[in-house]
């Protein structure tokens, strides 16, 4: 886990236990984190949530230190559209505790104001660091995702054709394919073969994935 070399153990600057917010659509999880996080003495759960947008309301409503944050919640908002909004909110932060592990996944998060991104896979006392490092503040990453960010960081950006940049920009404004090729005046099937080829070179496979990276990178028009 990459963290700050000498975390601190202790709930916070105060003193007082770290209050932490549950978000996943799956019950059966929340009883486990529940479960885990009951052991620690500095860590107590004050509310769960099996929505995007459940989890926003009690978020604002219970104002936790910390929201452990699923990424897919089924339907409505997920979990990086709902780390979005509880992150406009002061005093709270989002530490993602999730099992996707893309490209896409990790910078749409991490731009949505993610403090830390963990994979479920991880230990149980790497969990409980990785919520006191998001209690203060810092950011915490599992391995995997550390390394997939630096390796994006080091990798040259990708190059991109006119078409293509057209493309990712009608793509932002949230066009479908059919009046994407309208816009520009090719067929839908070209539309979906640059896409396909945009997908390759940005290491995506969603449209979101795609404006996500477009922008990290400026390579919007």
């Amino acid at each position: 886990m990459t963290a700050d070399p000498t975390p601190d153990t202790t709930a916070d600057t105060t003193g007082d236990r770290i209050r932490i917010l549950l978000c996943d659509d799956h019950a059966v999880v929340r009883a486990g984190l529940l479960a885990l996080l009951g052991s620690e003495p500095d860590i107590e759960v004050v509310g769960e949530a099996g929505s995007g947008e459940e989890a926003v309301a009690l978020a604002a409503r219970l104002t936790p230190d910390v929201v452990l944050m699923d990424l897919q919640l089924g339907s409505g908002i997920d979990g990086v559209e709902a780390t979005r909004r509880i992150v406009a909110g002061p005093g709270t932060h989002v530490l993602v505790l999730t099992t996707y592990d893309t490209d896409a996944d990790i910078t749409r998060a991490i731009e949505a104001g993610a403090t830390g991104y963990l994979l479920k896979a991880e230990r149980p006392e790497e969990l409980f660091a990785a919520i006191r490092s998001a209690a203060q503040g810092r950011t915490t990453l599992s391995p995997p995702v550390a390394s997939r960010v630096m390796a994006r960081m080091r990798a040259p950006l990708p190059t991109l054709t006119d078409r293509e940049r057209d493309i990712l920009g009608q793509l932002s404004r949230g066009l479908g394919n059919r009046e994407i090729a309208r816009a520009l005046f090719i067929s839908e099937a070209t539309v979906k073969t640059h896409l396909g080829r945009i997908y390759d070179k940005l290491g995506v496979d969603t449209r979101a994935g795609a404006v996500a990276v477009a922008k990290e990178q400026r390579l919007l028009p």
